[in-house]
């Protein structure tokens, strides 16, 4: 019978960093991919002599974060990172740098000075709420702001609402705008991350595994980081980073050059490490897509595929959440109509090169 620990269905990064941290931790891992290539989006290919990366075209939270986290813990080997430099916008004189902190918004003078306060002051309430453990992902950007800005603003406001999010300021949330922008940062310590789920040479429960994949415990109050007690019982130390540490990088852009960067050689660098850092126990296929979720008595046993079954007692599912109800039967009806719900965003970053060296 074709037994494993945990079935990750979809071979993209998601998925192979799913089944990374799994294997590393002594589980035996199939991976199943319906397309030719593994990698999804995360992947370079070789256009008329010309590279083109599918996917992120910067990857951020590179100081801290997920990614950050899963490199240091379970990379054989670890890409090298570009500094990605600045932004830029266009205006109908030149290329202006994207104001990246409170002195570059007092003194960004494409925008009304009045319009220039109103915007800092607004991230700032914006950040200080967030630390203080308020959802802002419900909260449109365009609903934050007050409603007597110049059109050149909303303009500004909603190029980058687009740029970070793939949609208008209208649909994007102020959430997403502060965690595109890098002044707040998810992270944990890594004597927090080894009290999850071990020292990576220390196989553990594959429940305690998942559990790194840190969620909304993390993100507590202030009150709670500031007491040291999280609600998974973690310890926080001192070396947590402050949790005004999100205002104080808008104040100062504290480590933000440095918090995203460019993979050298691609996108495929990232996804070449995680190939190569993957074990014996991890078994990739292609050309293999998984038709329907196995049950028995409301536990999932394993996925069937369109001549073969695969049993597990845990199953890990990567792909879009909008196709979800294709493989598991018998999910609520309110929920399905949620995953209906979801538009997926397709952008396009095209890169022209420049007859004359900028300042």
């Amino acid at each position: 019978m074709n037994k494993y620990d945990v079935i990750v269905v979809c071979a993209g990064i998601s998925g192979l960093l799913a089944a990374l941290t799994l294997s590393k931790h002594g589980k035996k891992v199939l991976v199943l991919e319906r397309s030719e290539y593994v990698g999804g989006n995360c992947n370079s290919y070789v256009v008329d002599g010309f590279q083109v990366d599918t996917g992120a075209h910067a990857l951020t939270h590179l100081l801290v974060g997920p990614l950050k986290m899963l490199m240091d813990n379970y990379f054989d080997y670890v890409p090298v990172f570009e500094n990605y430099g600045h932004y830029y916008i266009r205006t109908k004189d030149r290329l202006q740098k994207v104001p990246s902190h409170l002195k570059d918004f007092v003194t960004y003078n494409i925008l009304p000075k009045k319009d220039r306060l109103v915007l800092s002051q607004g991230i700032t309430k914006a950040l200080t709420l967030s630390t203080f453990g308020v959802d802002l992902s419900k909260q449109s950007v365009y609903d934050s702001l007050p409603h007597n800005l110049s059109k050149d603003t909303y303009d500004f406001v909603n190029a980058i609402s687009f740029f970070l999010s793939g949609k208008s300021m209208k649909d994007t949330s102020v959430h997403r705008m502060l965690t595109g922008s890098s002044f707040i940062r998810d992270s944990v310590t890594q004597e927090q991350f080894e009290t999850i789920v071990g020292p990576r040479n220390t196989p553990q429960y594959t429940e305690s595994i998942l559990q790194s994949i840190l969620h909304s415990n993390i993100r507590t109050s202030l009150g709670l980081k500031l007491s040291g007690i999280l609600e998974a019982s973690i310890p926080i130390k001192s070396t947590v980073p402050n949790p005004l540490a999100s205002i104080s990088r808008f104040v100062i852009n504290s480590n933000n050059a440095q918090a995203q960067g460019y993979p050298r050689k691609g996108l495929k660098a990232v996804l070449n490490a995680v190939l190569y850092s993957l074990p014996e126990t991890v078994e990739t296929q292609t050309h293999c897509e998984v038709k329907r979720n196995l049950t028995n008595e409301g536990k999932v046993t394993g996925v069937e595929t369109e001549d073969q079954a695969y049993y597990s007692d845990i199953v890990i599912y990567t792909g879009f959440a909008k196709n979800l109800p294709d493989i598991v039967e018998d999910l609520p009806v309110s929920y399905v109509n949620d995953l209906a719900g979801i538009v997926q965003t397709k952008s396009l970053t095209i890169w022209l090169g420049l007859d004359r060296k900028m300042d």
